[in-house]
């Protein structure tokens, strides 16, 4: 960490009480923005086996944004639970997270990862768009709700 770059992105244990704290934040975001629960079907053991991972940002060392992948086949990732915490939204956080995902899922031996996100979150489709994933048809989890919005992006 250095004046100049105050952000440090690594890959941790999802069970960190910062990486638990930053989760049931967005669960909280995502229960008012949709009037659910805000899970969405996401248990951290999913994080948890081979070919998964989760990350967390620090900003000047506090915990500010975090993000996960999980297998869904041998060559595709889902990347799930990404946040950033409001006061520190509009920094570039949430691209370098997503960058380290397509980084580490990539390592793991992905060729392609998927995302769902919703209509609610103007913010995530903008920074998926400009990260060049493409959309693609609903599914899993969200399959049938009008308000989901599904990305993929090939990452070899």
């Amino acid at each position: 960490m250095s004046a100049t770059n105050p952000l440090i992105v690594e890959v941790v244990s999802v069970r960190l009480p910062e990486a638990l704290l930053l989760m049931a934040r967005l669960t909280e975001e995502l229960a008012r923005r949709y009037s659910d629960d805000g899970v969405g079907g996401f248990r951290p053991e999913a994080v948890e086996v081979p070919g998964s991972g989760f990350v967390l940002a620090r900003w000047d060392g506090r915990a500010a944004a975090c993000g996960a992948f999980r297998p869904l086949t041998a060559e595709l990732a889902e990347i799930k639970r990404m946040y950033v915490e409001p006061e520190f939204r509009g920094r570039g956080i949430g691209r370098r997270i997503l960058f380290v995902l397509e980084e580490e899922a990539r390592r793991a031996g992905y060729a392609r990862v998927r995302l769902e996100t919703g209509t609610e979150q103007p913010e995530a489709l903008g920074l998926y768009e400009a990260a060049a994933y493409y959309r693609i048809d609903p599914y899993g989890f969200y399959r049938d709700d009008p308000r989901s919005v599904s990305f993929e992006k090939v990452i070899v």
